[in-house]
């Protein structure tokens, strides 16, 4: 059965076509088992496509996929596509003849040098589609598809994000669940395990690849970043235990950094710098909440989490501040971070509603560990809504 999110963001990519003055849309894949066009799911559901094969979205709203003869009944039950032109021996006679007869003067491919949702076209691909364009003479006519993309991966429609409200509070029922139960002498892999359990046991998937979803880090010698969990670090009286964690829910992510100290047997409560390096953090990430609305860049939202930091004497954070959240953990599109190369110009591409992010600064404290918080919020008219209630206290073990 079809996803009813794919016909909502087909016809919502007729619109942003019409918005960005773009012709048509190609999206050309091929054996997508093997390799998958990150927006082929917003387009095609999951369905696999084999052979050669071109999704065409107009911005008068004729919508055309050419595809092998053995996936035609694929394409008609989906109820999306109303030209479904099949083949066999070749590709090539109904692509040029469906160009020409639609005359545009651009055509948007699925490539960027940003945005990994819109990179979807591989380098070979990409040599076959010119070298057939090239025969009616349309292959000077490709642009990037990245707008389109962006926009349509990051205004989600109330379906969309029902479902990534429904993955934050499954999410934090496991953090809830899995805090409950955590003690001295747990290894990193052991509370992994109590979280896949979870996952498990609720039928859902994990927000990212499953050995490293959750990440944990125990202590002040757990590694920060995408690191698996260990089985031979432990967690011990006096250290902070930081978790990143995700789950899917029918497609859609959602991804928060709980942060949790387990107490000496003479303490009541964290100590001041283990406490200070929580407010530090949990303040940055109010300040950067309240400087989110539509129009702003990332780059300002960064900077002023990033300086919040500074200014009460803890280094930077080396990543950005926030990401999109959406079918994938990180959905692409306009981004809160530095001015880092390698984060392109997707940190000065203006907020839109309808967006989902993170909000995400961290610090390490070398005697005790990382604390790193996560929030997820929506972009909204008036600006920034947390989608669930943040974590405004240090959680004490």
């Amino acid at each position: 059965m079809s996803d009813p999110i794919v016909k909502e963001k087909v016809l919502q990519a007729v619109d942003i076509l019409r918005e960005l003055n773009i012709d048509v849309w190609l999206t050309f894949v091929r054996e997508t088992s093997n390799m998958k066009d990150p927006i082929l799911p917003l387009l095609f559901g999951e369905n696999d496509l084999t052979w050669e094969s071109v999704l065409l979205i107009t911005h008068e709203g004729k919508n055309t996929v050419i595809l092998g003869s053995l996936e035609t009944d694929t394409a008609r039950s989906l109820g999306i596509y109303e030209n479904i032109i099949p083949y066999d021996a070749s590709i090539v006679p109904a692509l040029q003849e469906t160009i020409q007869s639609i005359d545009p003067t651009q055509i948007a491919i699925n490539m960027s040098r940003d945005n990994v949702r819109a990179d979807g076209l591989s380098h070979g691909m990409y040599e076959l589609l010119t070298g057939y364009l090239e025969g009616i003479g349309f292959n000077q006519r490709l642009v990037s598809a990245e707008k389109i993309i962006a926009a349509l991966t990051g205004r989600k429609s109330t379906s969309e994000l029902e479902r990534i409200a429904r993955a934050v509070h499954l999410a934090e029922e496991i953090f809830t669940d899995t805090f409950q139960v955590v003690k001295s002498g747990m290894s990193e892999a052991d509370i992994a395990a109590i979280m896949h359990e979870a996952i498990s046991t609720r039928k859902l998937e994990p927000s990212w690849n499953y050995d490293g979803c959750p990440i944990v880090n125990a202590g002040p010698d757990a590694p920060k970043g995408h690191a698996l969990p260990s089985a031979s670090r432990k967690l011990t009286p006096g250290q902070i235990l930081h978790i990143d964690f995700g789950v899917k829910y029918e497609q859609y992510c959602s991804d928060l950094q709980r942060v949790a100290y387990l107490r000496k047997s003479d303490e009541k409560n964290a100590p001041p710098e283990v406490i200070k390096g929580f407010e530090v953090v949990r303040d940055a990430i109010q300040l950067a909440f309240e400087k989110i609305k539509p129009g702003v860049i990332g780059l300002e939202i960064d900077s002023l989490a990033r300086q919040y930091l500074v200014d009460h004497g803890f280094a930077e954070y080396n990543h950005a501040l926030g990401h999109q959240l959406g079918r994938m953990a990180h959905d692409g599109g306009s981004l809160m971070g530095p001015a880092w190369e390698r984060y392109g110009e997707m940190v000065y591409i203006p907020l839109e509603e309808g967006q989902a992010f993170t909000i995400e600064p961290s610090l390490v404290l070398p005697d005790y560990g990382i604390i790193g918080i996560e929030e997820d919020v929506l972009i909204t008219k008036e600006g920034a809504k947390f989608i669930r209630q943040p974590q405004s206290e240090l959680i004490l073990l």
